[in-house]
């Protein structure tokens, strides 16, 4: 088994120390995700680890032959490659062959009479028999394929920056390195891409490290977390729910000034373990062992989510509306004769494909962009908020402080008081210590988020977001989704965040082709699981039995004694449940022992769900005798 491991690991960045003392270990086999505030250094990490960057102190250790395939955040291209030779650009024997193959396949369509050509066609099939290249190249073509780049002959630069981005996962994911190393990998994947991307690397048999905003692909891919906070590393073990487990409860044991953290974690792993799935298929009893959890600091939450309610602008009743909105740009229809009323309160999402015009109705909601026909119209008491993906043009001299009090000295909460600048740069995770940073000095994610909290301290009353999770972190989104809970204005989002679209919108406007805009009531996972149902083959139904020929289905001697002990069995197991989550809550700062607890409580909730599985199976077979 291969392992990669650094110790005493020291890195600064400018006067800024991100990481002090650091060792860790990868094995093989595990999916590890990193999590922690924009500017900690995870993708410095990740650099670290691949080699691209070389850390003050520390030393790393790993065997002779160990492979690294790293997908940065911004990979760079030879734009006159085609997709294919980038693939292969590797100077590996199979894959030099492979590529020599690719390019006399090329030649043979292009002159199929060509004797020369094969005759070299037939040596490298032979020799891809010796070398068993034939797998990888059949894999390669389903990554592509999978990632929506089926033409392997094209160009890269006639690519868009979001092909191009898939083309370099892919080429990452063909070399099967010891160690995969992904930033933000979702980015620019649809719904289909990212579930094949989850399933590929849940099988991938060696190690992955990976940074992302998606909390969904983070909950289902990993089972180890990383957290950077406070210049050290924070090892959990699971995936993202058992993370905010066991953050939720380490915060329980640090000091009052971060209780409004804990309290958000808390909020967020009753949410994710309540999740879309959980709530369609209605296992109740699931259900209510975790809302335990989170009545558990119902109390606290009140008061802590009070801080957040921001008065904002009084909304009237009359907000926005479109009527029979159209816009194009050339020959390419974005809206068609489209009509919205936006009402007080709205939660919407706006979902559909690169391209389709999302970001285009935002700017025209914002009188940014003008429309061909139609007419919009917005109440006399709307303030709009607007987040985009280019952040407003920031003095980068100023320091953070003096660029938020531009806009605002203090804010007013519902109750009548005032929250002041600096109290805000605090909530939206600025240590009060860092506050006369100048701006020009902040990593890139630093930015946004201090572009976030400048619109907020405008007191707006109707948000347009766009993207607003591209390049903020996990931590921050909560903060932003906690206060979204508590808006009492209107909440317009363009996002492909899965998770950001369960938590925050209730309705969708969804974009089809030729400018079609669908209206879809229910969050972004029900409308996913629909159009999956939509899309599946419809089976032809088998021809019913003679019904006296039907027999009925008894319980066998073996299934009767299980009826007869089943919901002993499971009150058992939940009464076990709420045990641990008591001993877990007096557990204190004995992680060993919460680890521990952590575990058997995976594995009763594993088997609950099995013992509710049978009770439902044994239930419809007592009802059909």
């Amino acid at each position: 088994m291969k392992v990669f491991s650094m110790e005493h690991v020291m890195k600064t960045q400018g006067e800024k120390l991100l990481f002090k003392d650091v060792s860790f270990s990868i094995t093989e086999g595990e999916k590890i995700g990193i999590v922690g505030i924009n500017g900690t250094g995870k993708s410095t990490l990740l650099n670290i680890i691949a080699g691209l960057e070389d850390s003050d102190l520390g030393t790393k250790d790993h065997p002779n032959d160990y492979t690294i395939s790293y997908l940065s955040q911004d990979p760079h291209f030879d734009e006159n490659l085609t997709i294919m030779e980038y693939m292969y650009e590797s100077s590996t024997p199979v894959f030099s062959l492979i590529k020599e193959y690719e390019k006399t396949l090329i030649q043979l369509q292009l002159d199929p009479q060509n004797g020369a050509v094969q005759d070299r066609l037939l040596k490298q099939q032979q020799d891809m028999d010796t070398l068993g290249a034939w797998d990888t190249s059949a894999n390669a073509r389903t990554i592509l394929t999978k990632l929506g780049l089926p033409d392997h002959s094209r160009k890269l630069g006639e690519l868009s920056g979001g092909q191009k981005k898939r083309a370099a996962l892919a080429k990452t994911l063909i070399e099967t390195p010891d160690l995969l190393i992904l930033d933000e990998p979702t980015n620019h994947l649809d719904f289909e891409s990212i579930t094949w991307l989850e399933e590929y690397l849940g099988k991938y048999q060696k190690s992955v490290l990976f940074v992302t905003h998606d909390r969904y692909f983070l909950d289902r891919v990993s089972n180890k977390i990383w957290e950077i906070a406070q210049t050290q590393l924070f090892e959990y073990k699971g995936n993202y729910a058992d993370y905010l487990e066991s953050k939720a409860i380490r915060e329980e044991n640090e000091s009052a000034e971060r209780s409004k953290k804990e309290s958000l974690f808390k909020k967020e792993l009753a949410w994710i373990r309540k999740g879309a799935k959980a709530r369609t298929t209605k296992q109740k009893a699931r259900i209510q062992r975790f809302e335990t959890l989170e009545s558990g600091v119902k109390d606290k939450q009140k008061t802590e989510s009070l801080e957040m309610e921001l008065s904002g602008a009084r909304l009237g009743k009359k907000v926005l509306e479109l009527q029979d909105v159209s816009k194009s740009f050339g020959d390419q229809s974005i809206i068609s004769r489209f009509s919205f009323l936006f009402k007080p309160g709205d939660r919407i999402g706006i979902v559909g494909n690169n391209g389709s015009g999302k970001s285009t109705l935002l700017n025209i909601l914002a009188g940014r962009e003008p429309i061909d026909e139609g007419n919009v119209e917005m109440g006399q008491t709307v303030k709009i908020g607007y987040y985009t993906q280019e952040s407003a043009d920031m003095d980068e001299n100023l320091r953070m402080i003096e660029y938020i009090r531009e806009t605002a000295d203090s804010i007013a909460l519902k109750d009548g008081s005032f929250i002041s600048a600096a109290q805000m740069l605090e909530r939206f995770l600025f240590p009060m210590g860092s506050h006369g940073t100048p701006i020009r000095k902040l990593s890139g994610g630093e930015k946004r988020r201090l572009y976030l909290l400048n619109i907020l301290m405008g007191a707006p009353n109707v948000l347009l977001l766009d993207e607003p999770t591209n390049d903020l972190d996990t931590q921050t989104l909560t903060v932003l989704e906690d206060y979204l809970e508590t808006f009492s204005g209107v909440v317009i989002t363009v996002s492909h965040d899965r998770y950001f679209l369960d938590k925050t919108c209730h309705q969708l406007l969804v974009f089809k082709n030729k400018g079609e805009i669908d209206f879809y009531y229910g969050n972004y996972s029900e409308f996913l699981e629909e159009k999956t149902e939509e899309a599946a083959p419809v089976k032809t139904p088998e021809p019913l039995p003679n019904r006296t020929e039907k027999k009925k289905k008894k319980l066998t001697y073996a299934e009767s004694k299980e009826w007869e002990e089943i919901e002993g069995n499971m009150e058992q197991v939940e009464l076990r449940l709420k045990d641990i989550t008591t001993d877990m809550s007096s557990a204190g700062s004995d992680f060993e022992q919460v680890r521990l607890l952590l575990e058997e409580e995976k594995e009763l909730t594993e088997k609950l769900e099995h013992m509710l599985e049978r009770w439902t199976y044994l239930a419809e077979k007592l009802e059909e005798e």
